[in-house]
């Protein structure tokens, strides 16, 4: 007997530990892997060698690129995605990545090399605590500790991910990795079973349809938490007369041009959600967690609040009914058992005020100012782009423009970095969308801010001959933050101007077709180039210097800030109001409540750097 087990250990299958890592992701449905070479990686990379027939490895010209592109990857995805960085620089570089990762609520896998064990803790080249490094920037990390512990680790920090939320980390030391172990670890892939929230208990539907109907002007409020209930969002605002508002992540949850959509809320956003959040006494608060909403909404507003996170609720804003559940199946629920409403003055008003941005937004459309202004380009976008396209939106004015101006539709998809907000990110989310998504259009957007922190991407994009038109808003400054220290700090500009660049010729020193344009007709015809060949594109758009509309100010009653903006053909939100007989409390967002005389607000905080969005 002893004999026969000793010959079936003999002739056990063995394999390299890096090896069984990677069989590990593959057997996790994972076929690409986003990385930088290093020699601390050496093992790792002998592995994606060996699997070279089975997954695919996106060479990036960057590690904080293959960061963001595999935190890109559930976004877009449902899945995660898999970086890597060797000892020492590539792992510290992944840390923009994780935390826009651990931001989001995103989950990915990071895997960090570590010099041979033999070499730790004596102060050697490259050699330190990495373990330590990614506490705070990952919701779970661990060091192997043999090279045995190599694939059950790698599954842990798969199903970890997962189940919180956000990135994980497993560091390998150089030599566990050549290390022959056993080859008998399976994958827990199967005991990972789908997200099945609750539905709403009846007491608490009860209630909500309570306060629907005793609210005189109600509205919703949504987040990326509602993403897979857009059409009970859509039916829930038809049937009680709400108009919706939403977290900038919650964009494309309903299509843009649905007509009670007012967008988003904040500086981004356009001017009618702006101002009909202010005039609400009930929100219906469906899957959000956007930290500026403790700014926003009338304090004495009741609020419905819909989540499958009980930590959620009261966080931004007291809650009167708490609904632990399902965003799809509590908005089923409430509109069966609820009664219809008529349109409120509040919802009347706030279609019109709509109706106007819109109008105003369009007369520019076909603007003959140079530098061409946003509208005719957007116009072009929007065309343009294929019904099921996807935009990989970089941080800054972009962000502002997008918001505003790209109309989403069908099944286009598109990402940015949320909370983190951090420039850059859209190179590598174009990434992303190009190898998960290879018979689909991708439309990188990007200032010239955000695009020079990655566009060394644009080798990774002509290496893999990716199918992505970047296209790079260059206004010669940091628009977002010039605006934030004209409008917020009242400070003379300071560190924003960028010089113009010729990204066209970069683009083609990288072996992208590159083209500037300055006028629609140029972009038009540019974006139709484009639609007709294989590979990516660069497109240098001379974009005006000017800054969007501030909703911060919103100055209408301003001859100078309507002259700034060729705002003429706007109204006010008291216009509204009082065409549709909105109570003038109401317009304005002040309580009903007697209260003491208000304090004069404090001086800019110019100091501190913290937004007063």
């Amino acid at each position: 007997m002893k004999e026969q087990k000793l010959r079936r250990c003999t002739y056990m299958t063995k394999i390299n530990g890096s090896d069984a890592m990677l069989k590990v992701i593959y057997d996790w449905g994972i076929d690409h892997i986003y990385g930088f070479p290093g020699g601390s990686f050496d093992s790792s990379m002998n592995a994606i060698y060996d699997f070279r027939d089975k997954m695919k490895f996106i060479e990036v010209r960057h590690e904080e690129a293959g960061a963001l592109a595999a935190s890109a990857e559930y976004k877009l995805t449902g899945k995660l995605g898999v970086c890597f960085g060797s000892a020492g620089p590539g792992a510290a570089h992944l840390f923009n990545g994780l935390y826009d990762a651990k931001f989001d609520k995103t989950p990915m896998v990071a895997i960090v090399a570590n010099v041979p064990t033999s070499r730790q803790d004596i102060d050697f080249f490259q050699a330190f605590d990495e373990d330590k490094w990614f506490l705070n920037a990952s919701v779970w990390c661990r060091q192997a500790k043999t090279a045995e512990q190599i694939p059950i680790l790698t599954d842990e920090a798969i199903r970890q991910a997962y189940a919180r939320k956000g990135p994980a980390v497993i560091i390998i030391p150089k030599d566990y990795g050549w290390q022959k172990i056993d080859d008998t670890f399976r994958v827990n892939k199967d005991a990972h079973p789908a997200d099945n929230y609750p539905a709403p208990t009846k007491a608490s539907v009860e209630e909500a349809v309570k306060l629907l109907k005793e609210a005189k002007n109600p509205t919703m409020y949504i987040g990326l938490g509602a993403k897979d209930a857009g059409e009970e969002v859509k039916e829930f605002a038809e049937k009680f007369k709400t108009p919706i508002m939403s977290s900038y992540l919650g964009k494309g949850v309903v299509e843009d041009k649905f007509p009670a959509y007012m967008g988003t809320i904040g500086r981004i956003g356009p001017k009618a959600a702006q101002e009909v959040q202010s005039a609400t006494d009930l929100v219906v608060w469906v899957g959000n967690n956007s930290p500026f909403s403790v700014l926003w909404f009338p304090k004495d507003a009741k609020v419905i609040q819909i989540d499958v996170d009980s930590a959620k609720f009261g966080k931004r804003h007291s809650t009167d009914v708490s609904m632990l559940a399902d965003a799809k199946k509590a908005l089923r629920a409430i509109i069966d058992a609820g009664e219809e409403r008529s349109e409120s003055p509040l919802y009347k008003a706030a279609i019109a005020d709509r109706e106007n941005w819109d109008a105003w937004q369009a007369s520019f459309k076909n603007s003959d100012e140079m530098p061409v202004r946003p509208e005719p380009i957007w116009d072009v976008i929007n065309k343009k782009a294929d019904d099921n396209a996807i935009f990989a939106i970089d941080v800054g004015n972009v962000n502002v423009d997008s918001c505003r101006l790209l109309n989403l539709h069908d099944d286009q998809k598109w990402t940015t970095s949320g909370l983190h907000a951090t420039m850059g990110y859209g190179a590598p989310a174009a990434l992303t969308a190009a190898t998960v998504y290879p018979d689909r259009e991708v439309w990188q957007l990007a200032g010239d801010g955000g695009f020079a922190m990655m566009n060394q991407e644009l080798l990774t994009m002509a290496r893999y001959n990716m199918h992505i038109l970047n296209i790079v808003f260059t206004n010669e400054t940091l628009g977002f933050i010039q605006a934030e220290q004209e409008d917020e700090s009242n400070q003379p500009l300071s560190g924003v101007i960028i010089p113009d660049n010729d990204w066209a010729k970069v683009a083609e020193g990288m072996n992208v077709k590159g083209v500037t344009v300055r006028t629609k007709k140029e972009f038009e015809d540019a974006v139709d180039e484009f639609k007709k060949m294989d590979g990516p594109m660069l497109i240098d758009v001379k974009y005006t210097h000017e800054m969007p509309y501030s909703t911060e100010l919103n100055s209408l009653d301003d001859p100078a800030f309507v002259k700034k903006y060729q705002a003429e053909d706007l109204k006010p939100f008291s216009y509204f109001a009082e065409k549709y007989g909105l109570e003038a409390d109401a317009a304005t967002g002040a309580s009903q409540h007697e209260e003491s005389e208000p304090e004069e607000d404090p001086a800019p905080d110019t100091v501190s750097g913290a937004s007063q969005h």
